[in-house]
């Protein structure tokens, strides 16, 4: 009888286990965390969360903002009142608009064979991704704030983008520190040219002048991300070969006009970084051994970088440095992505948001396991299992 019964409970229980599993609903249900950026006092961080419900086929958004040092999350309506607007500067705000500069002509060229369906191309790029060239063109504009219509084209007439297209955001225009010049990211090059090169550079817009500079003629490959430190140092992240899209992404820093690669001697690619507050390092993150971590290098020659975090799982992007601390966005594969804090000096790590801890206490979580096996050339790979 006492068989009987483990067995019975044996069975209910693994059919209880099996029905508590991920699935396709469970992550549709899923919040997305995305971090807004640090408050202006230096004591909250500001977020937004993004939940889709598939039966009314809408994306739900809150905004909230949260102690640094932890606590429970409060809801806010506007995020603009809590945080700077790097956009803005000497009460001129910075933004991009799709400009129409070429006409694309949609009519048939063989009106006597009006059901045919041949499409004549002369050369590439007359698709981009998802999006067909239609003759607009992404520019950089500014303009006194709440007075659009005065705006200024700093791109006027140009053929070119500005966000790149298809990945490109505000991160590829900036301001520098007093205001008076505009640095922005723009591949100028038109056809089938465009379409096979990665020959992006950063430009420097003068408002005083009107005048633009290029300053990254001698680099062949993506220059991208330019950002100020707040002692009025640039840094950019670099890939030196023209067409490889996949080559090492270098942080390049400019010192008294010179142009230093912070990461030549290191075996590795940046992702992404950020200054620190006293400009006297810069923290990145960047992948390594199948896992993403955070980093920091000092901005001066002949350096190699110093890994702060380590673990099974990907900081995703890095939002903000407060108090030797660092915000972070971190994700794994049974996680999505939660905001944390880390402790600069030891790379210990604290969850700040649990937007879905309700769903994760709710199922039973996949086992993940890292291997490395040797490859014919005898190598390591690292592989993931994973189990059920």
């Amino acid at each position: 009888m006492k068989l009987i019964q483990s067995l019975f409970l044996s069975l209910f229980t693994m059919t209880i286990m099996a029905q508590n599993v991920m699935t396709p609903e469970k992550l549709i249900q899923l919040k997305k965390v995305s971090a807004k950026g640090i408050s202006k006092d230096g004591k909250f961080v500001i977020y937004q969360t993004s939940q889709y419900n598939i039966k009314k086929h809408k994306t739900k958004k809150k905004l909230f903002k949260i102690a640094i040092d932890g606590g429970e999350p409060i809801e806010i309506k506007k995020a603009k009142q809590f945080l700077d607007n790097p956009k803005i500067k000497n009460g001129l705000k910075l933004f991009s608009k799709a400009v129409q500069l070429e006409n694309i002509k949609g009519s048939d060229i063989h009106k006597d064979a009006p059901k045919s369906n041949v499409k004549i191309y002369n050369e590439l790029n007359y698709r981009h991704w998802d999006t067909w060239n239609e003759g607009k063109f992404n520019h950089v504009f500014y303009a006194p704030v709440g007075k659009k219509k005065e705006k200024t084209d700093i791109m006027k007439g140009e053929m070119f983008d500005c966000p790149q297209k298809p990945f490109g955001g505000a991160e590829d225009y900036v301001w520098d520190n007093d205001g008076t010049k505009i640095l922005y990211v723009s591949k100028k090059l038109k056809g089938t040219k465009y379409a096979i090169s990665t020959n992006s550079d950063i430009y420097e817009y003068d408002l005083k002048s009107k005048t633009t500079k290029n300053l990254t003629p001698y680099n062949k490959g993506y220059d991208t991300h330019p950002a100020f430190s707040e002692q009025g140092e640039l840094a950019f992240l670099q890939m030196k070969r023209d067409g490889y899209e996949s080559d090492k992404n270098d942080i390049i820093v400019v010192k008294n006009g010179k142009h230093i690669n912070l990461t030549a001697n290191w075996d590795g690619t940046v992702n992404s970084f950020k200054w620190s507050k006293d400009g006297k390092q810069i923290y990145f993150v960047a992948p390594i051994g199948g896992t993403v971590h955070l980093f920091v290098i000092k901005a001066s020659e002949n350096q190699q970088p110093k890994q702060i975090t380590s673990g099974q799982f990907d900081i995703r992007g890095i939002v903000g440095e407060v108090n030797n601390k660092m915000v972070v966005s971190r994700t794994d594969m049974n996680h999505a992505s939660e905001l944390f804090v880390v402790d600069l000096s030891n790379g210990k790590m604290t969850q700040l948001t649990h937007a879905n801890d309700k769903v994760y206490n709710s199922v039973i979580l996949g086992k993940v396991e890292k291997r490395m096996v040797k490859t014919t050339d005898g190598k390591d790979m690292v592989c993931w299992v994973t189990y059920p």
